[in-house]
């Protein structure tokens, strides 16, 4: 544990942060789950998680808790995975 009073402050502000990091990085994931989930089942719901998600990521990336490229990825990703979901089932 650091001696000086504004390293003590730093460690506890880091801590803060570490936790906010965590619980927003945690919420991408399950809605991304859940959003795979509802793609799956062909709920009505897919498309208003759809972008509930996309909008966790993106606000994850404005506030620096993930990459930019992670967030476009991400994006990326789900969105394939949501065409190619469709595409399957109009077949």
């Amino acid at each position: 544990m650091p001696n000086i009073k504004s390293v003590i402050k730093d460690v506890k502000k880091s801590r803060e942060r570490r936790l906010r990091n965590v619980s927003t990085k945690s919420r991408i994931k399950t809605l991304t789950k859940k959003t795979k989930a509802a793609i799956d089942a062909n709920a009505e719901n897919a498309a208003l998680l759809m972008s509930e998600t996309i909008s966790a990521i993106d606000k994850a990336a404005k506030r620096g808790i993930i990459h930019p490229n992670a967030a476009a990825r991400r994006k990326s990703k789900l969105m394939r995975y949501a065409n190619r979901a469709a595409t399957v089932s109009q077949s």
